[in-house]
C-alpha cells in the first residue's frame, strides 16, 4: 500500500527585526490558508517586545485570533543566544555574531525536535539573511525555501556579489565610481544607489559583510525563493534570476484590502492617530517615520525639526525613544513640542497601516524600507525619500529614478532645514506632487491586479504552492525508498556545535 503524503508542515524562521518578521507573519497567514500547517518561530526577545507591547496577549500565542478562523498555525519561541535584557540595538555587532555562531544551535536542536511532530516538518521557510538554511534543511531532508522580503534589485545585486567584485565595484583599494552596466536584469546602476554595505571602501571584514557573503552562497542551495515584490514592477530582474533558480514573485504579502494584520507585530506600543488625524482636512498632512531599525543623527533630526516647521504642514512625526541611539532620548530642540501644537503629532510608534490609509495623509517622508514603500504606493501616498542605512538607498532609486513616485529630501550629504522645507511643499502640493499622486496610482492599480485571481502574484503563489508540494512528495519518496527515514542523530551537527541540552 502506498504511503500516504503527509500535509506540508513549514516551520518560518523570519530575521529578528519588525521589517522581516511582518512580511513572514503574512505569509504564514497566507500559507495556511492554503492548507498548511505553520510553525512560526520567534525569538524570545522579539516575543517578549512584542507582548509587552500588548499586555493582553498574557503569553499567548501571537496566532491565537488567527487559529480561530480554522489556520493551523503553532507558535514557538526560541533563543536568540542573549539575555531578554541585552540592548541588542546599542550591542548591534556582538548581537549579529550571536545569531551566526549560536542562534544557529538553538534552531538545529529545535527542528530536530520536530521532525518528528504531527504532521511531520516537510519544509524549512527561513530569511535569505540567516547563513545556515542549507545546512539544517539538508541535515533533516525538508524542502528549502528562502523568503526575500526586499526588493528583487537588492537580491541580484548581493546574488552577484563576485561581478562586483571582479569588476573592482566592491571589496577594491578603490572602488570604481563609474556606472554599473553587467548585472544581469539590471540596465544600469550607480554605485551610490548600491546598499551602503557594497558602498563601504574602509572595512570589508565586519560581521555584516560575513553574513553577506555566506548568505548568498546559501541562497543558491536553496530549493526555492519567493519574493516579496510585484513581477510587473521588476520583470527584467526577476527574468534574469529564474535563469539561475526557481524565484516566485509573490507580493505584496501584506493582507488583500490592506485591512490590519490580526496577528500581533508590533514591537512597540501603537499610538491612536486616527482622532487626531479626524481634525485635520483631506491629503493635509505629512506622516514622518524612519522606521523600525535605522538609527538618525541628532543633527539632521534637529534639521528636520526645524524643517517641519518653516513648512507649515500638517504632520504625524514618529520618534522612536532609540531613533538616535538607545542611550540618549533627548534630541529634540527645545521648545519644539511647544511649536507644532495645532500642527504636529509626535508619537513613539503607531499602526502605519492606519494613518497611512487615512484620507489626509498627503505625503511620507520615509526612510524607503520595503515594507513602508509598498504600503505608500497601495494607498497611493507620494514619498520624500531619506535612506539610512543598508537596502534603502537602492529602494531609493526605484521610488525616485525608475517609478517617479517620490523625490529625494536631499542629495547633498548634509541636510539643511531650508531644502527640508523646500522639498516637504514640493512632495505635498503643486504641479510636482499631482504627478507623482498620477504615477503613484498607476502602480497601484498594477498592485491591485497582481493579487486578483489572474494576476501574477496570485498565479506564481499557486505555482509556489504546487512545486513545494511536488518536492515535498519527491524528498519523501527518495528518503523513503533508498535510505529509510533519515536519522538525524548520524547526521553532523552545524558548525561543528553540539546541540544545547534540553
Amino acid at each position: 500500500m502506498e504511503k500516504k503524503t503527509p500535509k506540508p508542515h513549514a516551520i518560518m524562521f523570519p530575521y529578528p527585526y519588525q521589517g522581516h518578521v511582518n512580511p513572514f507573519v503574512h505569509l504564514a497567514m497566507k500559507l495556511a490558508s492554503e492548507g498548511f500547517t505553520i510553525t512560526f518561530v520567534n525569538t524570545l526577545s522579539v516575543h517578549h517586545q512584542i507582548t509587552k507591547s500588548r499586555p493582553e496577549m498574557a503569553g499567548d500565542s501571537i496566532f491565537t485570533e488567527a487559529c480561530k478562523s480554522g489556520l493551523d498555525i503553532r507558535y514557538k519561541t526560541v533563543n536568540d543566544g542573549f539575555p531578554l535584557l541585552f540592548d541588542r540595538s546599542l550591542n548591534h555587532d556582538q548581537f549579529v555574531e550571536g545569531l551566526i555562531h549560536v542562534f544557529s544551535a538553538h534552531v538545529d536542536d529545535l527542528v530536530g525536535r520536530m521532525v518528528h511532530s504531527d504532521p511531520p516538518i516537510t519544509c524549512l521557510i527561513a530569511d535569505t539573511f540567516f547563513i545556515w538554511s542549507s545546512v539544517i534543511a539538508k541535515k533533516y531532508n525538508l524542502v528549502y525555501v528562502s523568503f526575500w522580503t526586499e526588493p528583487a534589485l537588492v537580491l541580484t545585486l548581493y546574488y552577484h556579489l563576485d561581478l562586483l567584485v571582479k569588476n573592482c565595484h566592491f571589496a577594491s583599494q578603490d572602488n570604481r565610481e563609474d556606472t554599473i552596466d553587467y548585472i544581469p536584469g539590471v540596465r544600469a546602476i550607480e554605485p551610490k544607489d548600491l546598499m551602503s554595505y557594497l558602498r563601504a571602501t574602509d572595512d570589508i571584514s565586519t560581521v555584516v559583510h560575513r553574513v553577506i557573503y555566506k548568505a548568498f552562497k546559501d541562497v543558491k542551495r536553496a530549493d526555492f525563493i519567493v519574493c516579496n515584490t510585484v513581477q510587473e514592477l521588476e520583470s527584467e530582474t526577476i527574468s534574469a534570476l529564474q535563469e539561475k533558480q526557481s524565484i516566485y514573485a509573490i507580493g505584496p504579502v501584506f493582507p488583500t484590502g490592506f485591512t490590519k494584520n490580526i496577528v500581533p507585530t508590533s514591537l512597540w506600543s501603537e499610538s491612536d492617530c486616527t482622532p487626531w488625524l479626524h481634525t485635520k482636512p483631506h491629503g493635509s498632512v505629512l506622516y514622518v517615520s524612519f522606521g523600525s531599525y535605522a538609527h538618525v543623527s541628532r543633527q539632521d533630526i534637529v534639521e528636520i525639526a526645524y524643517g517641519l516647521l518653516l513648512s507649515g504642514v500638517n504632520f504625524i512625526w514618529v520618534l522612536r525613544p532609540d531613533v538616535v541611539k538607545s542611550d540618549e532620548t533627548d534630541f529634540l530642540p527645545v521648545g519644539f513640542e511647544d511649536k507644532i501644537k495645532g500642527k504636529g503629532l509626535i508619537v513613539p510608534w503607531c499602526s502605519q497601516i492606519d494613518v497611512i490609509s487615512n484620507p489626509t495623509i498627503g505625503g511620507f517622508l520615509s526612510h524607503c524600507g520595503w515594507n513602508s514603500i509598498l504600503e505608500s504606493i497601495w494607498c497611493s501616498v507620494p514619498l520624500l525619500c531619506f535612506p539610512l542605512l543598508t537596502d534603502q538607498f537602492t529602494n531609493r532609486k526605484l521610488v525616485v529614478d525608475e517609478w517617479r513616485i517620490g523625490i529625494n529630501l536631499c542629495e547633498e550629504k548634509l541636510i539643511t532645514r531650508d531644502v527640508v522645507a523646500e522639498r516637504i511643499g514640493h512632495v505635498m502640493s503643486g504641479n510636482l506632487a499631482e504627478g507623482l499622486r498620477t504615477n503613484i496610482q498607476e502602480l497601484k492599480k498594477i498592485l491591485e491586479n497582481t493579487l486578483t485571481t489572474h494576476g501574477s502574484s496570485r498565479q506564481n503563489f499557486n505555482r509556489f504552492i504546487n512545486d513545494v508540494e511536488a518536492k515535498i512528495r519527491e524528498k519523501a519518496c527518495v528518503c523513503h525508498t533508498e535510505t529509510g527515514p533519515y536519522d538525524t542523530e548520524k547526521l553532523p551537527n552545524l558548525n561543528g556545535v553540539n546541540r544545547p541540552s534540553n
